[in-house]
């Protein structure tokens, strides 16, 4: 990574109701700031989604629990403001824990099913979730 050499990307994103998309970015970049990571923050805002790409060094175990917790709080400032884990297509293993704080049981046995009906084989964003 061109930043940091011999650091990791760990890209991530939040999706909220564009009514609260300033006040997430704002207050991800503040608690970006207070965390002391370097974490540039895109995104194609015009549907409230925005990604943090964050740089962290695998071998400092200190600084890995640092953007854990910064990516845990990330998802939760999202779900507080009414918005969703991920705007994107489908949900990986880092996201997957908070998926039946955002829906119901019945939400997520119908989303498995459309996904199984789309692609049985699971061929189609293999290893994720949904």
């Amino acid at each position: 990574v061109g930043l940091r050499p011999g650091f990791k990307v760990v890209a991530t994103d939040v999706c909220v109701p564009l009514s609260r998309l300033a006040e997430c970015v704002v207050d991800t970049q503040r608690d970006i700031e207070k965390t002391g990571l370097l974490a540039p923050i895109v995104g194609h805002v015009g549907d409230g989604n925005f990604h943090v790409s964050v740089l962290v060094d695998m071998e400092d175990a200190a600084h890995v629990k640092r953007v854990d917790d910064f990516l845990h709080r990330l998802v939760r400032r999202g779900l507080a403001m009414e918005g969703t884990c991920t705007g994107e297509h489908g949900v990986g293993q880092m996201k997957r824990k908070y998926l039946p704080e955002e829906h119901d049981p019945g939400a997520l046995a119908m989303m498995r099913s459309v996904k199984a009906a789309l692609d049985p084989l699971g061929i189609m964003n293999p290893g994720k979730i949904l």
